[in-house]
């Protein structure tokens, strides 16, 4: 699988990490960014990675910042993209499993280095299990374009 991969300076070390992992696995990675520690907007990075896998030139994407929740609220607002924040490698399993979940989002400063390989592991070995699920997908599909409920 081709990975991108991104973060805001909180998750830039975590990246690097994440990163060799992903190589060392057998997948391809593209670096969406950061370059250092010095800090930068994590909208952009995500849009970066979000647009990447909605365009479907990477398989899945993965995204870190400081509590995984910004970056996984601004990926979210991508059309196709269904990014999955996750503290543990059975959230991540599932993630994949059963909401097909292409981006992984995750908090460099509320998860260990430890935990979160594992969570990477565990995203990128899962496939989808369809069946139940791909209505419920289908669903979600249609919030996308559906107009504000009150």
């Amino acid at each position: 699988m081709r990975i991108g991969i991104g973060s805001d300076h909180a998750g830039f070390f975590l990246k690097e990490t994440l990163e060799a992992l992903v190589g060392q696995m057998g997948h391809g990675v593209i670096d969406y960014g950061c370059d250092s520690p010095e800090p930068v907007h994590y909208p952009e990075v995500a849009g970066k990675v979000a647009g990447a896998v909605a365009r479907k030139e990477v398989d899945r994407g993965i995204l870190i910042c400081g509590s995984g929740i910004g970056v996984s609220i601004a990926a979210n607002k991508v059309d196709g993209v269904r990014a999955a924040l996750v503290h543990e490698p059975l959230s991540a399993k599932l993630a994949r499993a059963h909401n097909d979940a292409n981006v992984l989002c995750l908090g460099a400063r509320l998860i260990g280095e430890d935990i979160a390989r594992a969570c990477v592991e565990a995203f990128l070995a899962e496939a989808f299990e369809g069946g139940r699920h791909e209505t419920r997908l289908q669903q979600i599909a249609a919030l996308e374009t559906a107009p504000p409920r009150r």
